[in-house]
């Protein structure tokens, strides 16, 4: 058994890991900034925002008073944070995050875009507000209707689909007049929508990495947001999507559990939307990433991922 502490356990990603940790037979302390039922987890504790001054030291009185050996970060707002302290917070634990160099380009969509862009892999076309005069000028340059979201955002929070419609794009023109450099633009992908997860041990691609691809069912907002449902498919029908997935991890050098967001522009091509640098809100759909994990900390081998 190995006690483990979930972070974000009141969201999606954070509960649905602890009920697999604790359906395995290990102990989970969920943390939370907001109160949880007390079911979802062994022991739950309330702590303050990611975003607050003693927040890793918070963390770290947990890890020792509960003896926690493995903590698993799943909100995203405070993966950088944890990244860049992993060291110092949780002596004695082993902390599951990637090192912070490609956490921090994964957080911030727009440095995403342009990493994997400059690497050769698949994205739609992107770009700032300031980079184009009006929305009319952005829906030329970038190919049709757009998608417009926070760089930095938890989620599918603030995601926006900018189009002509019935009304003559007046509603894209007063959403695009609000928008600044904090707010990327791509081109909206209309096609098929994809939750690939993957679990890669190093910076190189190894034979136990592990992708498994999710094709989302239903989203939450019609044709945006997050996934109300997934289901996993294999073989031919996921190879590229699998393959596109892979190369933007190798990209980014991303290492451990990693989510990501792809879809299929119109012509059938998939393009990387976004990539989380965390365990997902779908990852009970691909057990075997936590079981490897698992297996990696009892064999005492995790050190290599925040190394």
């Amino acid at each position: 058994m190995v006690r483990v502490l979930v972070t974000g356990v009141g969201g999606p990603a954070g509960s649905s890991l602890a009920r697999q940790l604790r359906e395995l037979g290990h102990w989970v302390l969920g943390v939370d900034m907001r109160p949880v039922h007390a079911s979802v987890a062994d022991t739950v504790s309330l702590v303050s925002a990611s975003s607050s001054p003693g927040y890793l030291q918070e963390l770290g009185g947990l890890v020792g008073t509960h003896g926690i050996e493995l903590v698993v970060p799943t909100v995203s707002d405070e993966l950088v944070l944890v990244s860049e302290g992993r060291h110092g917070f949780a002596p004695g634990a082993e902390v599951l995050i990637a090192d912070p160099a490609p956490v921090r380009i994964a957080n911030d969509k727009f440095l995403t875009m342009r990493c994997l862009a400059n690497a050769g892999v698949a994205v739609p076309d992107f770009g700032l507000s300031s980079d184009f005069t009006s929305v009319n000028q952005a829906m030329a340059r970038l190919g049709g209707s757009l998608v417009v979201k926070p760089r930095i955002s938890r989620g599918g929070r603030g995601v926006q689909v900018l189009e002509r419609t019935v009304d003559g794009g007046r509603n894209a023109a007063h959403v695009w007049s609000s928008l600044d450099d904090s707010w990327i633009v791509q081109r909206f992908a209309p096609g098929t929508e994809y939750a690939p997860v993957v679990l890669r041990h190093s910076p190189e691609s190894g034979q136990d990495d592990i992708v498994v691809v999710l094709e989302k069912t239903e989203l939450k907002e019609g044709r945006v947001g997050n996934a109300l449902s997934v289901r996993r498919i294999e073989g031919a029908e996921s190879a590229d999507v699998a393959q596109l997935a892979d190369s933007a991890v190798a990209a980014l050098g991303l290492t451990g559990p990693i989510d990501i967001d792809v879809r299929r522009l119109q012509g059938g091509r998939p393009v990387v939307l976004e990539i989380n640098a965390r365990f997902g809100a779908n990852s009970a759909f691909a057990p075997e990433l936590l079981e490897s994990v698992l297996r990696r900390y009892v064999g005492g081998r995790l050190t290599g991922w925040h190394a």
